[in-house]
């Protein structure tokens, strides 16, 4: 992978833009890997969408096309509907991405060149799992600038009640455009802020997860998330002093924290033990029923809650304790219907994977990742301040159910995070 400059804005035939050349960010890198891109390009612009032909002809993207919108979409004030020889108009209420759901929508295409979706992340995935079912491309228009999921090439999906990461196509082209993104409700620019603000969480576990079980590391991807990360850094410090809203730079962290989805293949440097908690709400397991939000709202109230517990960690010593999968019983007690399917996603634990001692040989140097993570109090006054939610009421979860539900959202998915290795230590007091 060749080293890439910033995205910038630039000027193009007078008009303000940015653009990524996703090509600068694919081929051979120094890991070892080869990291392949099925994004062309990401337009980000005001006014956009009056430009979009040019921007399909600039991809090569031609033929029939087949438009997704939603009812809320579609009836959008100032959408521009771009040109199309079928459209489909999915109902909003109700929408969410299930399997079942969207490979109904399969039939309805009518067998397209290029399939088109305008609007949120959900209703992306009415588009990414047919075109990577049906071996054609598609481009995404984003009317939110409220997840980072837009340039992504996986996706949570519900299948039987689980949230699973399942493989879909990324867009060939993703044109963004700022009139409609910036007319969106605030609350849902800040879930997008804050699934950005989780990379201190996902990152950190993923760097952990390198040092004591040596799992593959790309530095260039990482530096890719950490950008992203950096830039939606700055904004909401803008945003935070009563600045306006930087919808350029916000789209484009947004964009860059997807494309490492891209380039590893998996969601490692964009989702760690944070993004559990937001997959708990929306599984709903006993004693969870009443839990909502949306997923960045969901994802914002986990990185508080994992950097609380993580710096509290780092101030203490462990002592390694031996391996023991997770009983039966407790998954049963914890996921009550979901119970088999949790099982099954345990059996073969990463933990087992490596001996505990190494998590305690190399504590000083989790530590010093663990410092680079802001303190729990700063970002829940961060989240307070944009208007976004930050503690678990707030997503109606009990405020009891703290002190497990890191141990309880840590076992939905088989991954190494500092959550998850709790499991194989002592602390002393």
């Amino acid at each position: 992978m060749q080293a890439a400059a910033s995205p910038a804005a630039c000027f193009f035939e007078g008009r303000k833009l940015m653009i990524l050349d996703c090509a600068k960010y694919s081929g051979p890198c120094s890991c070892g890997r080869e990291h392949p891109l099925e994004t062309k390009m990401v337009a980000v612009e005001y006014g956009a969408l009056n430009n979009f032909d040019e921007y399909m002809d600039r991809c090569g993207l031609t033929g029939r096309r087949t438009v997704l919108y939603d009812t809320n979409t579609y009836n959008l004030p100032g959408m521009v509907h771009v040109r199309t020889d079928k459209e489909i108009v999915l109902e909003a209420k109700g929408l969410h991405s299930e399997k079942s759901l969207i490979e109904a929508v399969i039939p309805q295409l009518d067998d397209p060149d290029v399939i088109i979706t305008v609007g949120s992340g959900t209703l992306m995935d009415f588009a990414r799992y047919p075109a990577f079912k049906l071996g054609k491309p598609f481009v995404a228009i984003p009317t939110l600038a409220s997840s980072d999921g837009f340039t992504a090439n996986i996706c949570s999906v519900v299948i039987d009640g689980h949230k699973r990461s399942i493989p879909m196509s990324a867009p060939a082209l993703v044109v963004a455009d700022l009139n409609i993104i910036s007319g969106a409700p605030m609350f849902l620019t800040v879930s997008g802020i804050a699934d950005i603000l989780s990379k201190h969480i996902s990152l950190a576990d993923w760097k952990i997860a390198r040092l004591v079980a040596g799992e593959y590391y790309c530095e260039r991807v990482a530096a890719l998330a950490q950008e992203a990360l950096d830039m939606m850094i700055s904004c909401a410090d803008t945003l935070r002093r009563g600045g306006a809203p930087d919808f350029e730079a916000m789209t484009m962290a947004q964009m860059l924290s997807g494309l490492t989805m891209q380039l590893l293949g998996n969601s490692r440097a964009a989702s760690g033990a944070e993004h559990l908690i937001a997959h708990l709400v929306e599984m709903k397991p006993p004693r969870f029923e009443n839990a909502h939000g949306i997923h960045g709202e969901c994802v914002g109230v986990g990185t508080v809650l994992c950097a609380a517990e993580y710096r509290r960690m780092a101030r203490k010593t462990p002592k390694a304790r031996p391996f023991e999968p997770l009983s039966g019983g407790w998954i049963r007690e914890k996921f009550g219907y979901l119970a088999e399917g949790i099982i099954e996603e345990n059996k073969n634990d990463v933990l087992a994977s490596f001996e505990p001692q190494s998590i305690v040989d190399n504590w000083q140097a989790i530590r010093d990742i663990v410092s680079a993570i802001p303190p729990a109090e700063e970002l829940a006054a961060l989240f307070k301040d944009l208007g976004g939610k930050y503690r678990l009421p707030d997503i109606g979860i009990d405020e009891a159910l703290e002190p497990e539900i890191l141990d309880i959202s840590a076992a939905i998915r088989n991954r190494l995070t500092l959550a998850r290795m709790r499991r194989v230590l002592d602390f002393e007091e």
